[in-house]
């Protein structure tokens, strides 16, 4: 990797921490400069725009939480076990987020949705990659003989990722973990109650 390569990805970097932190609005060229060390040129050398930036530090931000997920699920088989990883994932980000802010995708999503357009866009995206990652594991569960037949893998994927992150909000909110305790309890239960073959 070049200078001007490295120099470009620990902006990116530091931009996805920013923005994560204190929301895209929130995060002046003054703070980016702020925490990359750099002057204004040094910051426009790499990217056109505050807007370019923004998707590329969420695409950065988006890549850790997909690899702490692909991580979990490589040491699981069965397809509860592998959503359970998964659950058990989302509620690491309280104390030890894959970026500091917390959730990248929920930060993002409540800060976009009317605001940003193209960086809602891509938020989007990334929750469709992770509704159809949760889909898949339950239709493979499905067709391996671990979950029931008659499950709608795509309102499961739903039920999981709003309880997941409703928890995540609650818990930031009230300063208390137990929100996400809660949640992660439900849902192993509801997995095992609702979805797995006995």
């Amino acid at each position: 990797m070049s200078k001007g390569q490295e120099t470009k990805a620990r902006i990116i970097q530091k931009a996805a921490e920013l923005f994560n932190q204190q929301g895209y609005a929130g995060s002046s060229i003054a703070d980016i400069m702020r925490v990359t060390g750099l002057q204004k040129g040094g910051i426009y050398n790499h990217f056109q725009s505050k807007d370019e930036l923004a998707l590329l530090a969420f695409e950065y931000a988006i890549a850790c939480v997909s690899q702490r997920t692909r991580t979990a699920l490589r040491s699981q088989r069965h397809a509860i076990d592998r959503l359970k990883a998964m659950i058990n994932i989302s509620g690491s980000y309280l104390d030890s987020p894959p970026i500091k802010g917390g959730c990248p995708l929920l930060n993002t999503a409540v800060e976009s949705d009317d605001a940003y357009p193209v960086l809602r866009d891509r938020a989007q995206q990334a929750m469709n990659s992770w509704r159809h990652l949760i889909c898949h594991v339950i239709e493979k569960g499905i067709k391996n003989g671990e979950i029931k037949s008659k499950i709608d893998a795509d309102e499961i994927a739903t039920i999981i990722i709003i309880t997941l992150e409703g928890a995540i909000m609650m818990s930031k909110l009230y300063g208390d973990g137990i929100h996400m305790q809660r949640a992660i309890k439900h849902l192993h239960q509801y997995l095992e109650s609702q979805l797995k073959i006995d």
